[in-house]
């Protein structure tokens, strides 16, 4: 029931905030998306899989190098959205509702799953990592994009504190161990990782989800509260009382699935 109920918040901030998520340029233009195409080197004749496509911006990085994309997303109101801007651009984009944790999909079908800046609203990591594994063929590729919270469990509490009095649909951003051990779990090597730090514009970022000014206060506190360590962490930047912006640490790494 408490999945449920998450999935339903999930559905309700994005469905508000669909506009967002395609203009926002930490969404659109981050430095991970040209590194997909070079990470993957996908062929003209594979099917790929973009889960929680958000805008779109999977889907419009590999459409041109693919047969097809299946985009899909929990929100209906995100997807819709997202196939109004990539219909005018490309023909081999399907839109798929879709539950990461219960991908309506069979086994071993695509050639390539990416998730990207998604996860950390998900109830259940684990079952998304097993349906990834699950609908990928044997010798496919997995990436993952997502922020990721420090080994140390002060500095990953912190964290997810900040993320979800912004955005009360996160649930919790993983550490890189945690992620290594599910993908070993489901049969997905690891074959290249790239660790970086993104910077947020604080008024920016705070805006995208939170409804009210009293919300952003509450986010503002939280960060001004830090004690030293942690702001010198989170590079957090502050001038008065006013945020500025903070930096967190972002996680890109491609599996292969063994073969059976």
């Amino acid at each position: 029931m408490m999945e449920e109920s998450i999935k339903e918040k999930v559905k309700e901030v994005f469905g508000k905030n669909a506009d967002k998520y395609i203009t926002s340029d930490l969404h659109a233009k981050g430095d991970d998306l040209p590194l997909l195409a070079e990470w993957l080197e996908p062929q003209n004749t594979w099917t790929v899989l973009d889960i929680a496509t958000g805008g779109g911006h999977v889907s419009k990085a590999l459409a041109p190098h693919v047969k097809s994309v299946f985009s899909t997303d929990l929100t209906e109101k995100m997807l819709e959205n997202t196939a109004n801007f990539l219909d005018t651009l490309f023909e081999n984009i399907s839109y798929v509702i879709a539950d990461a944790e219960a991908l309506p999909f069979l086994k071993n079908r695509f050639d390539a799953v990416i998730c990207r800046i998604a996860p950390h609203h998900f109830p259940n990591p684990e079952k998304f990592v097993q349906e990834a594994a699950r609908v990928l063929k044997p010798g496919g590729k997995f990436i993952l994009i997502d922020n990721v919270a420090p080994e140390d469990p002060k500095l990953a509490e912190f964290m997810n504190k900040t993320e979800k009095l912004r955005d009360n649909s996160h649930v919790r951003c993983l550490s890189k161990l945690e992620w290594s051990s599910l993908f070993r779990q489901y049969g997905l090597v690891e074959t290249q990782v790239l660790d970086r730090k993104k910077t947020f514009q604080y008024p920016v970022w705070v805006a995208r989800t939170t409804e009210s000014e009293e919300q952003i206060e509450q986010v503002t506190e939280h960060l001004l509260a830090a004690d030293q360590e942690t702001a010198n962490y989170f590079s957090l930047n502050v001038e008065g009382h006013s945020v500025q912006s903070f930096v967190i640490d972002e996680w890109m790494v491609m599996c292969t699935k063994e073969d059976a």
